[in-house]
């Protein structure tokens, strides 16, 4: 399983996702500002390995504070977790870890910095463990769901890479083929960050599941011709009908899958429900870099200075999605978490 994040005592250590398929390079973050910094500029993503990241930054956080009996424990644990808590907003799973890294700060404030920070890097360490946990369970409950010998399509990347181990989307197509089932997966690019083409088929490839590259807008077509049988993916937010985000581009998947009668499934942990949500018209949709459209690679691609529009994610209404997976069970509509 590739090594996502680690712990390290008194840092974290997490493969550059940036750099990937080219180079294998890892970033050691020490303070909870490196962290901040890594979760923002890519180094790591997908919403459960932020999560884990962020709290393990929380936990590095409190470990560079200095004693003082506890005078400004409260403001610098606030300083922190706001500094963390603003990196990405649309990610339901980087406010839960945090939320419940807060839980253990609370129970544990009155007993001094010492308990509090080995109190935190193990809460950290947990929600890291159990999250590849969870990541299998996901894997079991959906692995039925794939047919034997038939193809099929995932968008983004919701494996390893993007959360503790093993993956969401990722983790039903590894589950069916440990099962003895005969998958290949169809990967489109993702554009503008590329995740399908350089990190979901860098995946597939070392795992030896059989992996065929597509641009985004050839899904369509080969769903028509009936080469997809089925879609997974991963999510970012869930809301409490069913609605989810996810990186852009799926909503046009699940169209496209709904219109050639392609069953299209959701794989997430349930940290990634947010039943404060009543639809997927409240979740902050993030808007990043202009710079992530006009190049690719580094290289200006089109007109300099075009105007751009870059939102990192889209909503799917959950009348377009054929069954949500969670470590609890296969979820049909109509969703009520």
């Amino acid at each position: 399983m590739l090594p996502t994040i680690a712990w390290r005592g008194r840092s974290v250590v997490m493969i550059d996702q940036r750099k990937l398929p080219a180079q294998e390079v890892y970033v050691r973050c020490r303070t909870h500002i490196q962290v901040a910094q890594a979760i923002e500029k890519m180094v790591i993503r997908g919403a459960p390995a932020i999560g884990v990241a962020a709290a393990y930054g929380l936990a590095l956080g409190l470990m560079s504070l200095k004693d003082d009996g506890g005078k400004s424990l409260d403001h610098d644990f606030e300083r922190i977790h706001r500094r963390l808590e603003r990196t990405r907003p649309t990610a339901r799973n980087l406010f839960w870890a945090l939320e419940r890294m807060r839980a253990v700060f609370e129970r544990e404030r009155a007993n001094g910095l010492r308990e509090v920070r080995k109190a935190m890097a193990a809460e950290a360490q947990a929600i890291e463990r159990e999250d590849e946990e969870i990541n299998r369970a996901i894997g079991a409950r959906g692995r039925d769901l794939l047919a034997d010998g038939r193809s099929v399509l995932t968008h983004c990347n919701a494996g390893a890479l993007a959360t503790a181990g093993y993956g969401t989307a990722l983790g039903i197509i590894r589950a069916a083929v440990e099962q003895g089932k005969r998958v290949r997966v169809f990967a489109d690019e993702t554009r503008p960050f590329l995740q399908g083409a350089r990190l979901t088929v860098w995946e597939l490839e070392r795992d030896g599941i059989p992996v065929t590259l597509i641009t985004d807008g050839m899904a369509g077509w080969l769903m028509q011709k009936g080469e997809i049988a089925a879609a997974v993916v991963g999510a970012d937010r869930i809301a409490a009908n069913g609605d989810t985000a996810n990186k852009v581009g799926t909503y046009t998947v699940a169209v496209l899958a709904k219109e050639n009668g392609v069953p299209f499934y959701v794989a997430a942990p349930m940290s990634t429900v947010d039943a404060s949500l009543e639809d997927g018209g409240a979740v902050p949709i993030e808007e990043r870099d202009p710079r992530e459209v006009r190049e690719c690679g580094g290289r200006l691609v089109t007109v300099e200075g075009v105007d751009v529009r870059n939102p990192a994610f889209d909503v799917t209404p959950a009348r377009y999605i054929t069954a949500i997976i969670t470590e609890r069970g296969v979820h049909r509509p109509p969703y009520r978490f």
